[in-house]
């Protein structure tokens, strides 16, 4: 907090009764909601004596976002504070404004050296040297005494309650950490074994037996950048707790009780299960994407292309199961299947979005090895029609199989606008207003072939 509102605090003190006594941070009660873009809301009950009517406490809350700052219980207001953030070097000098300030510089030869300069303002910052003398720029790396770096920000606060009470609630957001979902899915033969787990990452944040909730979905905020930084956070140790979450719905999120109470440390990651590990089925699909670009014209391709077979597995969550009908938060899916060993073997990482209950979860894991496809555009034609341009063009697509088992390919292409598909020597299976689709059967160490004509408008 600047000089300017540090002036503004007599009036806290003569507001009314004042009851002042830094509040014990390690006494209060803490429960936390952690969001995916890295705010967390504080919920803390300080044992602090509130007498009724209006006093002024000096508390121990840590950085916060002070516009937040807001009272749990109902019959008790906060009507002003005061909160000093200065545990930086642009505040601490801010502090000194006025003051003599001892600044450490380089000499002649590089010796070390002292040199002291009164701060006589900041924005733009101003000094006035022994000799009398004012500059613009800093002597040298400040050195500040004790009394102008607070270890940690403090908030003085002026609250009106209906009655004495032998605590105080407060709510209030801060950035310094984030939550994230990862999932590990073991494929069998027809089978998926899927647990999911809440990773938590503590940046700046500590906490100490603090009651945590974590908040699936998009909460908006004002400012859409996420503060929440990771300073200092370098491999760490990771807690795995085996007790489950509970889940339920606030407004348009969901929201994840953790199981009993967690001290977060910075740099510290803590995992808990999202739900009991589910078995469920799942399938294996296999893609090629098409050559026609979304909008705009159509153009001339001359030479034969590979292009790769896209692995995308479903993995089904049925109503009325258990795994079915809870929702899933966003996160990460690690896919692992066994070697002939039974060792895990990862075989596919997905990003996944937030999935409602009943919806199936789609993995994009990759390439596949023993399936190859070819392309060729083998016909281009094009007219002007008034303000229009008609394009035909025809395609070969050939995907072979390497594998000693059958598979099937689709063949996709998608375009917005005015298309449409002339002639195939597959059935062209309209999947929606822009996507066509070719089903390719590939026999065991075989291959298949797909021709098809399209129209294009532009």
């Amino acid at each position: 907090m600047n000089i300017g509102l540090m002036k503004y605090g007599r009036w806290i003190m003569t507001a009314g009764a004042v009851g002042l006594g830094l509040a014990d941070s390690a006494a209060a009660q803490t429960s936390l909601t952690i969001y995916n873009d890295g705010r967390v809301l504080h919920r803390r009950t300080l044992p602090i004596q509130i007498p009724a009517g209006v006093s002024s406490h000096d508390v121990a809350l840590g950085a916060l976002d002070a516009s937040s700052l807001f009272a749990l219980d109902a019959d008790v207001a906060i009507s002003g504070f005061i909160f000093d953030p200065a545990i930086d070097q642009d505040n601490a000098l801010r502090r000194a404004v006025g003051r003599d300030l001892r600044f450490a510089t380089r000499g002649v030869g590089g010796a070390r050296e002292v040199v002291t300069a009164r701060v006589l303002g900041v924005d733009p910052e101003r000094f006035r040297l022994d000799d009398g003398t004012v500059v613009f720029e800093r002597p040298g790396t400040p050195l500040f005494p004790a009394d102008l770096v607070p270890a940690d920000p403090s908030t003085r606060l002026t609250v009106r309650s209906d009655r004495a009470r032998n605590n105080l609630g407060l709510g209030f957001f801060s950035d310094g950490a984030a939550w994230r979902a990862s999932y590990s899915i073991v494929l069998a033969r027809s089978q998926a074994q899927v647990s999911g787990q809440a990773l938590i990452t503590s940046g700046r944040l500590r906490a100490d037996s603090a009651e945590i909730q974590v908040l699936a979905g998009n909460v908006g905020r004002a400012t859409p950048e996420v503060r929440y930084a990771r300073e200092g956070l370098q491999a760490a140790p990771m807690a795995a707790r085996m007790d489950m979450a509970k889940e339920e719905s606030v407004g348009e999120a969901h929201l994840y009780t953790l199981p009993g109470r967690f001290t977060l440390l910075p740099g510290v990651e803590t995992a808990v299960a999202l739900f009991e590990p589910a078995s469920t089925g799942y399938e294996r699909t296999y893609t090629v994407r098409g050559q026609l670009p979304w909008a705009g014209g159509l153009p001339q391709y001359g030479e034969e292309e590979t292009v790769p077979v896209a692995v995308t597995y479903i993995v089904k969550r049925a109503a009325k199961t258990s795994f079915g009908d809870r929702p899933v938060p966003a996160g990460v899916a690690r896919l692992y299947e066994r070697d002939q060993q039974g060792r895990l073997q990862l075989v596919g990482e997905s990003s996944l979005g937030h999935t409602a209950a009943g919806q199936d979860l789609r993995l994009s894991a990759g390439t596949a090895f023993d399936l190859t496809a070819r392309r060729t555009q083998t016909a281009y034609q094009t007219q002007r029609e008034g303000q229009q341009t008609i394009a035909t063009a025809s395609y070969t697509v050939t995907v072979a199989n390497a594998k000693d088992s059958a598979a099937t390919v689709d063949v996709l292409e998608e375009r917005r606008g005015e298309w449409s598909v002339l002639q195939s020597s597959v059935p062209a299976e309209r999947v929606s207003s822009t996507i066509t689709r070719f089903r390719l059967r590939l026999p065991p160490k075989g291959e298949a072939t797909v021709t098809y004509r399209v129209r294009v408008v532009w």
